[in-house]
């Protein structure tokens, strides 16, 4: 901050008395800050990002952009890439007022269990960090805030908001400290969001060592630092503890209780001023102190040409070819393929809990492909869903306007009609202070059979359909910190209802012990089927086939906010499905439509693999534009794909009974154990990918510079365009020390071109924290690899 602006803020501050500026420190709404006229503060909104700006209502507000996954994007290892899809986020975050993004996560990938990983970059705190700051500058440079999260030790999300997570200061600091310090460095961002969790017995919201020691006086960082939601649960020890915003608001323990801290001495004035002068440097910053903002409401829709070919391009080029016998990848469009599975068909695009956003679309693999394949078989597969979760609009008619989608109904609790309006999403979030006693959702279903019908969310309801009413009780379903808000339960059953297909769900819905909002939704879909007829048709179908394309994977039950996997095993028979396609056809390829690895026992049997994430709203279109190689998938893995349950370097995401979780790895996280053979070999390494085209590397030497680091001839030697990661390892003498990732480049080459390159290690990997930072001595080997299971050349590093 500049001597000017630090005055002009002490002398805005100045004319504010307490409660004034206390006020301002805690949100004003659920997503807004408090405005305050008198020194020209306009409201400034904030919004969650990791894939999409969602705006300032939960469910059902506006209209979208649906990203592609955090893990999809950074499998492209391009910091170009990720800076902009921080400048488009950037975009659609003007399009709604919107000054502050709540993103990137920064949180690693420390256990493959954890249920939010899929809006995290990856398992290595270096690729993370650099990816971040890309992001960060993508963002900020077109003058929107970014809030990098969680701070720090939120790995998981089990009890997230009473666990202590137990990390020791060198592991703490070379591993996890480490994204978020570099993304301080190189790109200064406006914001950082602090975790529910405890470090070391602390919560994060009260941790002066961290915010304050480290954040505020060791990387001189300016911004805000915010609580995540109802993370703040004391007054003076955060305010003391280096927070600067309690979210949300109105409410909070901040407020008169905070003024009184003030004035009964246990919080000084001037930290208040302190905190309030961060505040008002975010405002400058995003135009909403003085302005002008920089909104722009003309910004490119979710449905744009524009839009749907950056997401397109974006989400495949990120997906990741584990497997590729006799090049049966990429696909002919002429070839007669059988597309087979429930996720071909009901693609899965984002995660559960805050990533949601609305969007106006999500395209199946069905759909693209129908459209590129002449020779195209669809077959359902086997049911992948525990519980039973809301309906997609594709199945659902509006009875008033017959337009796609249903009508929402919220009534007050005299009776009145609040509003009746027609919508895309169906579900609805309801906020304590409403004056709301129930709402209802009518629409006709599709089909003419059987169809489940129900309510999610927690509280009651009453079903009519078919000339039946049944009423329906939904509890609560977890212990999880809104958990059931953000993966809520529901309660469905099978009804025929026969040619009268209108359905009303009322709903009465029951306050999460969040403690301001609630969740309910209407639940409709095809009746089920069964899974061994499922896996008869597929097989009868890939029999009479060039390729079968089965696509598998997870969903939002396992990828969400709030709550953990307890297994890598695909859920329900899906691999069953697989198998049983793989002894028939003569090809197989499987596409896997999840963010975070899955065991696969059917590997040996298959001839291709593709990881596809979570593509967001163009899943479709550009996992098809992936197979057909108009997109070449040149992603390479962010994380380690273990071969087995257990099999990797941390497994458990369940705090102890005293509530802790002992990160008992260290510094050996994911890919550096393994390489240490401190777990077995994984099933795919981090850094693994296959593209298109093959690489040769001739000539590697040591190069000079500041610090170490390879020059080499690198070759594509396919016959197809094609892009490569060079990735460079150190691997110390000292066995103490784990193998880590100290730079990479990402190349693009024609087909038979060959290119000198050169990877210099990033001095800050060259380092090691004992009671303070020292050099890491530079005696062992450089490693120019594809993967540590993929090592191209090994030169010999000698302190001497």
């Amino acid at each position: 901050m500049s001597p000017h602006a630090a005055s002009r803020h002490a002398e805005l501050i100045q004319r504010l008395d307490l409660p004034s500026k206390v006020r301002l420190l805690t949100g004003g709404s659920g997503f807004s800050l408090c405005p305050e006229e008198r020194i020209g503060l306009a409201e400034m909104h904030v919004s969650d990002g990791p894939t999409g700006v969602r705006g300032l209502i939960f469910i059902g507000g506006r209209e979208v952009t649906l990203f592609p996954n955090a893990t999809l994007l950074a499998s492209t290892w391009d910091p170009a890439v990720l800076a902009e899809v921080g400048g488009l986020l950037a975009e659609e975050a003007k399009a709604q007022s919107v000054s502050l993004v709540l993103g990137p996560t920064v949180n690693l990938h420390r256990s493959p269990l954890g249920g939010r990983l899929f809006e995290c970059f990856s398992e290595d705190p270096y690729l993370t960090g650099v990816l971040a700051a890309a992001y960060i500058n993508g963002m900020q440079d077109q003058g929107i805030g970014s809030c990098p999260k969680h701070l720090v030790g939120n790995e998981s999300e089990t009890l997230r908001n009473t666990m202590n997570s137990v990390i020791d200061e060198q592991t703490l600091r070379e591993v996890y400290l480490l994204p978020f310090e570099i993304a301080v460095a190189r790109s200064r961002p406006w914001s950082i969001m602090a975790a529910y969790n405890q470090l070391n017995g602390v919560t994060a919201t009260e941790n002066a060592k961290i915010n304050i020691a480290v954040l505020r006086r060791e990387w001189e960082w300016d911004g805000v630092l915010v609580s995540d939601w109802f993370a703040t649960t004391s007054t003076a020890p955060s305010a003391n503890g280096g927070l600067d915003l309690v979210m949300p608001g109105p409410n909070g323990p901040w407020g008169e209780a905070l003024v009184s801290a003030v004035q009964r001495g246990e919080v000084d004035e001037g930290t208040i001023d302190e905190h309030l002068a961060r505040l008002l440097l975010l405002a400058e910053r995003t135009g909403r102190l003085d302005g002008p903002a920089v909104d722009d409401p003309d910004a490119p829709g979710p449905d744009s040409p524009v839009r749907r070919e950056q997401m397109t391009r974006l989400a495949a080029r990120g997906m990741t070819v584990l497997s590729n016998a006799d090049a049966t990848l990429p696909l002919a469009s002429e070839q007669r393929i059988a597309l087979i599975g429930r996720h071909a068909i009901e693609t899965i695009g984002m995660g559960g809990g805050s990533a949601q956003v609305n969007t106006p679309h999500q395209v199946s693999v069905a759909d693209a492909m129908a459209d590129r394949f002449a020779g195209l078989t669809i077959t359902d597969g086997v049911e992948f869903r525990a519980r039973p979760t809301r309906a997609r609009t594709q199945f659902l008619t509006d009875p008033e306007t017959g337009a796609p989608g249903l009508r929402l109904t919220r009534h007050a609790r005299d009776g009145r009609v609040i509003s009746s309006e027609p919508t895309l999403v169906a579900a609805t979030t309801v906020e304590v202070d409403d004056d709301v006693d129930h709402v209802s959702f009518t629409a006709v279903v599709g089909g003419d059979g059987p169809v489940m019908l129900g309510g999610t969310g927690v509280g009651d309801f009453t079903l009519s359909a078919g000339g039946s009413t049944f009423e329906l009780s939904v509890p609560p379903s977890g212990e999880g910190f809104a958990e059931d808000l953000l993966a809520p339960p529901g309660e469905a059953r099978e009804i025929d209802p026969g040619s009268h297909r209108t359905v009303t769900l009322t709903a009465r819905p029951a306050f999460d012990h969040a403690g301001n909002a609630a969740y309910v939704g209407l639940i409709a879909r095809p009746g089920l089927r069964d899974d061994g007829a499922a896996i008869a048709d597929a097989t009868a179908a890939a029999a009479d086939c060039d390729v079968a394309v089965v696509v598998v994977g997870l969903s939002e039950e396992q990828e969400t906010e709030s709550v953990d996997k307890t297994t890598l095993a695909l859920p329900g028979r899906q691999d069953e499905l697989v198998r049983a396609v793989a002894q028939v056809a003569a090809r197989t390829v499987v596409v896997i439509n999840a963010a975070t690895p899955v065991l696969m026992p059917w590997l040996a049997e298959v001839d291709a693999v593709i990881v596809a994430g979570l593509p967001g709203q163009e899943a479709g279109a550009a996992i098809t534009a992936a197979l057909l190689g108009e997109i070449e998938p040149a992603g390479r893995l962010v994380t380690t794909w273990p071969v087995a349950d257990v099999e990797s370097a941390a497994w458990t995401v369940t705090p102890d009974a005293e509530g802790d979780l002992v990160y008992a790895e260290g510094t050996f996280i994911g890919h550096r154990a393994h390489h240490e053979e401190l777990q077995p070999a994984p099933a795919f390494w981090f850094g693994h990918g296959l593209g298109y085209t093959t690489w040769s590397y001739e000539k590697a030497v040591l190069s000079e510079g500041d610090a170490p680091g390879v020059r080499v001839e690198l070759t594509n030697a396919g016959d197809r365009d094609g892009t490569e990661v060079v990735q460079l390892y150190l691997d110390p003498d000292d066995s103490s020390q784990p193998v880590r990732l100290v730079g990479w480049t990402v190349e693009h080459l024609a087909a038979g071109e060959t290119r000198t390159v050169t990877v210099q290690a990033d001095p800050i990997m060259l380092r090691t924290w004992q009671d303070g930072w020292t050099s890491l001595p530079l005696e062992g080997r450089l490693l120019l690899a594809r993967g540590l299971g993929d090592i191209r050349a090994e030169l010999r590093l000698s302190a001497t």
